[in-house]
């Protein structure tokens, strides 16, 4: 197993001479995520009209620890919540067309507490691959009740399943699943139940409930809620601050209806899971924790903060972290130290008192010293927050990197895959006397500045050279036990033009791991014109014809050469030359 640069990482190694909290048995574990929350979506974070009251006394029984840092988008954040490491060592750059793909080889929470003894389940957004081996099951979840893709109404969706939040198709252990009722009321309950059958088994349980509502689309949302929201002012006005960055004088008002009535939603799940966690008396020896992914989908009330989801200033980044373990922990606030979605997965060990192997070590630091109250002095401690569009990360682009004093941020744009042309802008705020990042220091300071940019650079020639050719994706291995049939999906291919456009074209990097034949079934849109379905295996072509209207073929015992290869499939039309849909690659098995 490789070793890394002891430059920013942990050695997981320390935490072998940790020990949890004093106590006999082990607590569960459950970390609660949703999806395109922002900071300011909770009463207890100032918002005015959404209804969070089971959220708002979780907060008031939790440490509030503040501030949090997140990515700007989510497959970074669940790679860095996983591994406890900079997703930028993971292979995960972005969120989508093959660049959302953990490596195999990293070793995840969940593995680590299955190691130990632990039931571990994940139920809602997994968002780090959708194919063996980097599937959840592949990386230490037991049970796994999930969505394919970045979220449900994505070209991810199963056939029959497109767009439908209520009664989603799911995927459990595998295997797809009709559901019945509301996507996160179905998270929620299904994770109750495992976590009843776990604990009457007598197994401590990891419980990952990963909701991925209030992400679009907005369609299909709880209908009472909605009409309840929709039927309030919601405008910029109702949303006053003090202090901060304003508001845009227009807004949505019914895109904000849908939201806050899916996130209203969240909160009444939330508030049946720790009545339960009560009533069950097992509150007292389970640690919950709860986040969001990144900013808010929509520019709306952050507290005073700047931006939302995918901008790199403290509005797109920035997530209430909340922790509740009777047993050990005081509730209060914990507003001294500068923590990430890096440190939960040393934290969730820490209380586990569950070591890594000597040589794999992270980027994060256990938050359960500070937690317990202890002295805990994080020195000049520097968090690196960077996401941007592309299949390589570009130096200097859209990037935010703080210290307990200082935040220096160049926001050039989530959207462009490289640094424009003119170079990097940064601006630079003193956190401690300007917390809402109003005032740029940059010119006046520029000492700090350098400084930082320093720092950051060695930061980022560490994390880049975490493993040779360090942002390749892994690729989907096809013709194995583990999963059979493969289903390639837009969200995991390389694209040549157009990415989730209909007329896109791209192609899928596979591993052929089994010998003999193959059957592979294609789908896509029916054109109103006959059409060629190409199919290229590195430098094996197959061809077949479809007719108008069509939306499917399908190659019968066709052999794929063994090994790396890369896949196409392309539908050729006379004026159009586009990808499928879909393809579902089957080995004939003896």
């Amino acid at each position: 197993m490789m070793r890394f640069s002891p430059l920013f990482l942990v050695p997981l190694l320390l935490l072998a001479g940790c020990t949890a909290p004093s106590g006999d048995t082990p607590p569960n574990i459950i970390l609660v995520i949703t999806d395109d929350q922002g900071y300011g979506d909770f009463g207890f974070t100032g918002n005015p009209i959404l209804r969070t009251p089971h959220l708002d006394q979780l907060a008031t029984e939790s440490i509030q620890v503040n501030p949090f840092y997140v990515s700007p988008v989510c497959a970074p954040t669940r790679a860095s919540l996983m591994t406890g490491r900079y997703n930028y060592r993971t292979r995960v750059v972005d969120t989508w067309v093959g660049r959302a793909m953990m490596d195999p080889d990293e070793i995840t929470v969940a593995e680590l507490l299955q190691g130990a003894g632990y039931a571990t389940g994940i139920f809602g957004k997994w968002h780090l691959g959708d194919n063996y081996p980097m599937r959840p099951q592949d990386q230490g979840f037991e049970e796994a009740l999930v969505h394919r893709g970045g979220g449900i109404g994505q070209p991810s969706d199963p056939p029959g399943g497109e767009g439908a939040y209520t009664d989603p198709i799911l995927l459990r252990n595998g295997e797809l699943e009709q559901m019945t009722g509301y996507c996160t009321d179905i998270y929620f309950d299904e994770a109750r139940q495992w976590m009843e059958t776990e604990h009457a088994a007598g197994r401590p349980f990891f419980a990952y409930i990963a909701a991925n509502a209030p992400h679009s689309p907005y369609h299909d949302v709880p209908e009472d809620l909605y009409a309840y929201y929709a039927g309030q002012d919601l405008s910029p006005a109702r949303f006053p601050q003090e202090a901060g960055h304003l508001l845009p004088e227009e807004n949505d008002p019914d895109r904000l209806a849908r939201i806050f009535a899916m996130i209203d939603n969240i909160d009444d799940n939330m508030g049946r899971l720790t009545a339960w966690l009560d009533e069950s008396g097992l509150a007292e020896n389970t640690l919950v924790m709860f986040i969001v992914d990144n900013g808010p989908n929509t520019r709306r009330y952050v507290a005073g903060m700047q931006g939302m989801k995918a901008g790199v200033h403290e509005g797109g980044i920035r997530s209430p972290l909340l922790v509740r373990w009777p047993a050990q922990l005081i509730p209060g606030r914990l507003d001294d130290h500068i923590s990430a979605h890096i440190d939960l997965m040393p934290t969730m060990l820490d209380a586990a008192a569950v070591a890594l192997p000597d040589d794999r070590t992270i980027d994060g630091q256990s938050l359960l010293p500070a937690l317990l109250g202890e002295e805990v002095d994080q020195g000049d401690r520097m968090l690196v927050l960077q996401t941007h569009r592309g299949n390589v990360p570009d130096r200097y682009h859209h990037v935010s990197v703080r210290t307990p004093r200082w935040k220096l941020v160049n926001g050039s744009g989530f959207g462009l895959e490289a640094l424009p042309e003119e170079g990097p802008a940064f601006e630079l705020y003193d956190m401690l006397e300007d917390p809402y990042a109003l005032t740029d220091l940059a010119a006046e300071r520029a000492d700090v500045v350098g400084d930082l940019m320093i720092r950051y650079n060695a930061w980022f020639d560490d994390v880049s050279s975490t493993r040779p050719d360090n942002y390749a994706p892994p690729r989907i291995h096809v013709g194995t036990p583990h999963e059979n049939p493969t289903v390639l999906t837009r969200q995991d291919w390389r694209f040549i033009q157009g990415g989730w456009r209909r007329n896109a074209q791209g192609f899928w990097l596979l591993d052929v791991r089994g010998e003999g034949t193959y059957d592979v079934l294609v789908r896509f849109d029916p054109s109103d014109k006959p059409l060629t379905v190409l199919l290229q295996a590195d430098d094996t072509e197959y061809s077949v014809d479809a007719a108008a209207g069509e939306g499917a073929v399908r190659y019968e015992g066709i052999s794929l050469p063994a090994g790396p290869i890369r896949l196409e499939v392309s539908l050729e039309e006379p004026d159009l030359v586009r990808g499928p849909h879909q393809v579902e690659i089957t080995h004939r098995v003896d």
